[in-house]
Protein backbone atom coordinates (compact mmCIF):
# COMPACT_ATOMS: atom_id res chain seq x y z
CA UNK A 1 0.00 0.00 0.00
CA UNK A 2 1.14 3.60 -0.89
CA UNK A 3 1.35 5.52 2.26
CA UNK A 4 0.08 9.11 2.51
CA UNK A 5 3.64 11.01 3.36
CA UNK A 6 5.04 9.44 -0.05
CA UNK A 7 1.85 10.43 -2.02
CA UNK A 8 2.33 13.71 -0.55
CA UNK A 9 5.71 13.97 -1.35
CA UNK A 10 4.76 13.13 -5.24
CA UNK A 11 2.39 15.61 -5.37
CA UNK A 12 4.84 18.29 -3.73
CA UNK A 13 7.10 18.07 -6.18
CA UNK A 14 5.24 19.52 -8.86
CA UNK A 15 5.12 22.46 -6.80
CA UNK A 16 7.56 24.79 -5.80
CA UNK A 17 11.66 29.85 -5.36
CA UNK A 18 13.55 32.09 -3.71
CA UNK A 19 13.04 34.85 -0.92
CA UNK A 20 12.37 37.70 -1.95
CA UNK A 21 14.25 40.80 -0.02
CA UNK A 22 13.05 44.20 -0.08
CA UNK A 23 9.43 43.62 -0.33
CA UNK A 24 6.61 46.31 -0.33
CA UNK A 25 3.04 45.74 0.35
CA UNK A 26 0.43 45.96 -2.98
CA UNK A 27 -2.40 48.45 -2.04
CA UNK A 28 -5.28 47.31 -2.37
CA UNK A 29 -5.84 48.97 -5.93
CA UNK A 30 -2.94 47.32 -6.91
CA UNK A 31 -4.05 43.75 -5.85
CA UNK A 32 -7.40 43.68 -7.72
CA UNK A 33 -5.46 45.23 -10.75
CA UNK A 34 -3.56 42.05 -10.46
CA UNK A 35 -6.01 39.49 -9.60
CA UNK A 36 -7.64 40.87 -12.39
CA UNK A 37 -4.73 39.96 -15.14
CA UNK A 38 -4.05 36.85 -13.79
CA UNK A 39 -7.80 36.21 -14.06
CA UNK A 40 -8.00 37.10 -17.16
CA UNK A 41 -4.86 35.12 -18.64
CA UNK A 42 -6.07 32.19 -17.29
CA UNK A 43 -9.11 31.76 -18.10
CA UNK A 44 -7.58 32.19 -21.88
CA UNK A 45 -5.02 29.66 -21.57
CA UNK A 46 -5.74 26.47 -22.73
CA UNK A 47 -2.39 25.22 -22.94
CA UNK A 48 0.58 25.82 -21.81
CA UNK A 49 4.55 24.25 -22.70
CA UNK A 50 7.29 25.38 -20.73
CA UNK A 51 10.85 24.23 -20.12
CA UNK A 52 11.65 24.48 -15.88
CA UNK A 53 14.36 24.09 -13.41
CA UNK A 54 13.51 22.56 -9.98
CA UNK A 55 15.62 23.04 -7.02
CA UNK A 56 14.89 21.00 -3.78
CA UNK A 57 16.17 22.11 -0.54
CA UNK A 58 16.20 19.61 2.47
CA UNK A 59 17.58 21.04 5.24
CA UNK A 60 19.35 17.89 6.22
CA UNK A 61 21.60 17.54 3.12
CA UNK A 62 24.40 19.70 2.07
CA UNK A 63 23.49 20.25 -1.09
CA UNK A 64 19.93 21.37 -2.55
CA UNK A 65 18.74 18.73 -5.44
CA UNK A 66 18.40 20.74 -8.95
CA UNK A 67 16.41 18.60 -11.93
CA UNK A 68 15.41 19.82 -15.43
CA UNK A 69 12.51 19.27 -17.45
CA UNK A 70 9.48 19.93 -19.51
CA UNK A 71 6.28 20.67 -18.35
CA UNK A 72 2.57 20.14 -20.82
CA UNK A 73 -0.88 21.61 -19.35
CA UNK A 74 -3.93 21.21 -21.16
CA UNK A 75 -6.93 22.57 -20.12
CA UNK A 76 -8.62 22.05 -17.49
CA UNK A 77 -6.81 19.90 -15.32
CA UNK A 78 -4.29 17.58 -17.02
CA UNK A 79 -0.54 18.29 -16.68
CA UNK A 80 2.73 16.23 -17.79
CA UNK A 81 6.03 16.86 -15.82
CA UNK A 82 8.75 14.76 -17.51
CA UNK A 83 12.07 15.01 -16.19
CA UNK A 84 15.05 15.09 -17.70
CA UNK A 85 18.13 15.42 -15.81
CA UNK A 86 19.72 14.04 -13.86
CA UNK A 87 17.08 11.27 -14.02
CA UNK A 88 14.38 10.67 -16.43
CA UNK A 89 11.03 10.11 -14.83
CA UNK A 90 7.36 11.07 -15.96
CA UNK A 91 4.54 12.76 -13.99
CA UNK A 92 1.45 12.90 -15.25
CA UNK A 93 -2.04 14.09 -13.64
CA UNK A 94 -5.46 13.50 -15.41
CA UNK A 95 -9.00 12.87 -14.44
CA UNK A 96 -8.08 12.85 -10.67
CA UNK A 97 -5.55 10.39 -11.06
CA UNK A 98 -1.81 10.80 -10.90
CA UNK A 99 0.23 8.54 -13.49
CA UNK A 100 4.14 7.77 -12.64
CA UNK A 101 7.35 6.30 -14.60
CA UNK A 102 10.00 6.13 -12.77
CA UNK A 103 11.77 4.90 -15.24
CA UNK A 104 11.96 1.15 -13.65
CA UNK A 105 8.18 0.85 -12.82
CA UNK A 106 4.75 2.35 -13.01
CA UNK A 107 2.10 4.17 -10.80
CA UNK A 108 -1.49 4.46 -10.80
CA UNK A 109 -2.97 6.75 -8.44
CA UNK A 110 -6.73 7.61 -7.63
CA UNK A 111 -6.94 10.96 -5.95
CA UNK A 112 -10.50 11.27 -5.88
CA UNK A 113 -10.87 9.02 -2.85
CA UNK A 114 -9.09 11.68 -0.98
CA UNK A 115 -10.89 14.91 -0.53
CA UNK A 116 -6.86 16.39 0.92
CA UNK A 117 -5.41 14.99 -2.84
CA UNK A 118 -8.08 16.51 -4.67
CA UNK A 119 -7.32 19.61 -3.32
CA UNK A 120 -3.53 19.33 -3.71
CA UNK A 121 -4.35 18.12 -7.51
CA UNK A 122 -6.95 21.33 -7.72
CA UNK A 123 -3.70 23.32 -5.91
CA UNK A 124 -1.49 21.89 -8.98
CA UNK A 125 -3.75 23.03 -11.85
CA UNK A 126 -4.57 26.48 -10.23
CA UNK A 127 -0.67 27.04 -9.27
CA UNK A 128 0.72 26.30 -13.02
CA UNK A 129 -2.29 28.98 -14.51
CA UNK A 130 -2.21 31.30 -11.48
CA UNK A 131 -5.84 31.33 -10.45
CA UNK A 132 -5.75 30.61 -6.95
CA UNK A 133 -6.89 34.02 -5.03
CA UNK A 134 -9.76 32.15 -3.34
CA UNK A 135 -10.08 33.80 0.00
CA UNK A 136 -11.91 30.53 1.60
CA UNK A 137 -8.89 28.68 1.25
CA UNK A 138 -6.09 30.80 1.58
CA UNK A 139 -4.52 34.17 4.01
CA UNK A 140 -3.34 35.82 0.81
CA UNK A 141 -0.48 38.69 0.93
CA UNK A 142 0.66 40.54 -2.23
CA UNK A 143 4.21 42.08 -2.47
CA UNK A 144 6.62 43.43 -5.32
CA UNK A 145 9.98 41.82 -5.86
CA UNK A 146 12.94 42.14 -8.19
CA UNK A 147 11.50 39.36 -10.18
CA UNK A 148 7.77 40.95 -10.52
CA UNK A 149 4.86 40.40 -8.28
CA UNK A 150 5.09 38.12 -5.30
CA UNK A 151 2.03 36.84 -4.03
CA UNK A 152 1.86 34.20 -0.56
CA UNK A 153 -1.10 31.76 -0.10
CA UNK A 154 -1.22 30.59 3.45
CA UNK A 155 -3.93 27.42 3.40
CA UNK A 156 -6.73 27.70 5.58
CA UNK A 157 -7.46 23.65 5.31
CA UNK A 158 -5.79 22.30 8.84
CA UNK A 159 -4.99 18.93 7.26
CA UNK A 160 -3.68 20.25 3.91
CA UNK A 161 -1.67 22.86 6.24
CA UNK A 162 0.14 19.94 7.84
CA UNK A 163 2.22 19.32 5.03
CA UNK A 164 1.97 22.39 2.97
CA UNK A 165 2.90 25.72 5.04
CA UNK A 166 2.41 28.32 2.25
CA UNK A 167 2.98 28.90 -1.24
CA UNK A 168 4.63 31.65 -3.00
CA UNK A 169 3.99 32.55 -6.84
CA UNK A 170 5.57 34.53 -8.87
CA UNK A 171 3.44 36.46 -11.31
CA UNK A 172 4.86 38.52 -14.36
CA UNK A 173 4.32 42.49 -13.99
CA UNK A 174 3.61 42.52 -17.55
CA UNK A 175 1.44 39.69 -18.37
CA UNK A 176 0.23 38.33 -15.03
CA UNK A 177 2.04 35.03 -16.12
CA UNK A 178 3.02 32.46 -13.19
CA UNK A 179 6.81 32.70 -13.53
CA UNK A 180 8.35 30.69 -10.48
CA UNK A 181 6.72 29.19 -7.65
CA UNK A 182 7.24 27.68 -4.37
CA UNK A 183 6.27 25.14 -1.84
CA UNK A 184 7.06 25.65 1.35
CA UNK A 185 6.31 23.02 3.83
CA UNK A 186 6.29 22.92 7.58
CA UNK A 187 9.45 21.68 8.29
CA UNK A 188 10.60 24.81 6.54
CA UNK A 189 12.08 22.71 3.19
CA UNK A 190 10.93 23.77 -0.06
CA UNK A 191 11.06 23.72 -3.46
CA UNK A 192 11.56 25.84 -6.03
CA UNK A 193 10.06 25.77 -9.80
CA UNK A 194 11.68 28.55 -12.52
CA UNK A 195 9.87 28.24 -15.95
CA UNK A 196 11.94 29.31 -19.00
CA UNK A 197 10.73 29.50 -22.70
CA UNK A 198 6.96 29.42 -22.10
CA UNK A 199 4.77 29.03 -24.79
CA UNK A 200 0.72 29.73 -24.50
CA UNK A 201 -2.72 27.85 -26.32
CA UNK A 202 -0.46 25.91 -28.59
CA UNK A 203 -1.64 22.47 -29.81
CA UNK A 204 -0.92 19.66 -27.45
CA UNK A 205 -1.24 15.54 -28.57
CA UNK A 206 -3.54 13.82 -26.09
CA UNK A 207 -0.47 10.88 -26.82
CA UNK A 208 1.55 12.60 -24.26
CA UNK A 209 -0.61 12.24 -21.64
CA UNK A 210 -0.67 8.37 -21.54
CA UNK A 211 2.28 6.39 -20.33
Amino acid sequence: MIKVHNIIIVLSITLGIQVAFGQEKLSLTEQKALQELVTANALTTRSILSDFEQTKHISVLENDITSKGKLVFNAPDKIRWEYKTPYKNVVIFKNNRLYVDDGTKKSDIDLSSNKMFKSLNSLIVNSIKGDMFDTNQFDISYFTSDKGYLVTFIPKEKRLHKFIASFELIFSEKNGEVSQIKLIEPNEDYTVIIFRNKKLNVEVSEALFKL
